[in-house]
């Protein structure tokens, strides 16, 4: 496969922190529902499994099921994950009412990079690593701003993506959160692997006409002007979550 994405200079990379947008279509609403208790020594946040196009956390039978669509490098996206983080999961997931998956969406090659080497940590650092991401991503930015665009430029084109890691130095980022260097090396050297959420995003993209991140699903719609901690919150509790 083709990356069609072509590496963005620091004016463009500064504007995707800026994205924000969501697709047609509205929540459903509801009865309050009854709380489902979690297996034996567990909360249902500490519930990952991967999915074709990203991992869920949360009750696999809840009842309210909402996805999100989320670029790392996208602002809105990280103000979101920060707003949401513990009322998320404390009060929503962990009361078997809702789980949630994170769909990783590239808007750029950089994304590529991060989804790749977040995915590669597993079920049981997935989200941690991407809270992480979104809790710090002005430091990823300022390393992506710094980093060796012509060196990036062509091992994109070569689709040497551990190359281009190190040239934007998002390798070094991963290692500071404790990611091994030979770990990444190996997962950025699975094209496959790392192409597949290039083809998750055009999948994603053509079913729900997504036109910016983050964009949600809840149930299977998306939830049209809901892009804010408080507005998702407000339609899941329409929804039941109360």
């Amino acid at each position: 496969m083709t990356i069609r994405i072509k590496t963005l200079g620091i004016a463009a990379i500064a504007a995707i922190a800026l994205t924000a947008c969501s697709g047609g279509g509205s929540g459903p609403s509801g009865d309050a529902l009854p709380k489902v208790e979690a297996p034996a020594g567990q909360k249902w946040s500490q519930v990952v499994s991967a999915t074709q196009d990203g991992f869920v956390m949360g009750n696999p039978d809840a009842p309210l099921k909402l996805v999100e669509f989320a670029s790392p490098t996208c602002g809105v996206c990280a103000a979101f994950a920060n707003a949401s983080n513990a009322e998320l999961k404390g009060e929503f997931v962990d009361s078997g009412r809702v789980s949630v998956e994170i769909r990783p969406f590239m808007l750029n090659p950089f994304d590529l990079a991060v989804a790749s080497i977040a995915a590669c940590g597993g079920t049981e650092r997935f989200f941690p690593l991407m809270d992480n991401v979104f809790a710090t991503q002005g430091e990823l930015m300022q390393t992506i701003q710094a980093g060796n665009q012509q060196a990036g430029q062509a091992a994109l084109q070569s689709q040497n993506f551990t190359a281009f890691a190190s040239a934007f130095g998002i390798d070094t980022f991963f290692a500071a959160r404790g990611m091994a260097a030979s770990d990444i090396s190996t997962c950025l050297a699975n094209t496959e692997g790392v192409t597949r959420w290039q083809e998750a995003t055009q999948r994603n993209q053509e079913q729900f006409e997504i036109t910016g991140t983050p964009t949600f699903l809840l149930n299977g719609e998306v939830l049209t002007g809901a892009v804010s901690w408080d507005q998702v919150k407000e339609r899941l509790q329409a929804a039941g979550a109360r």
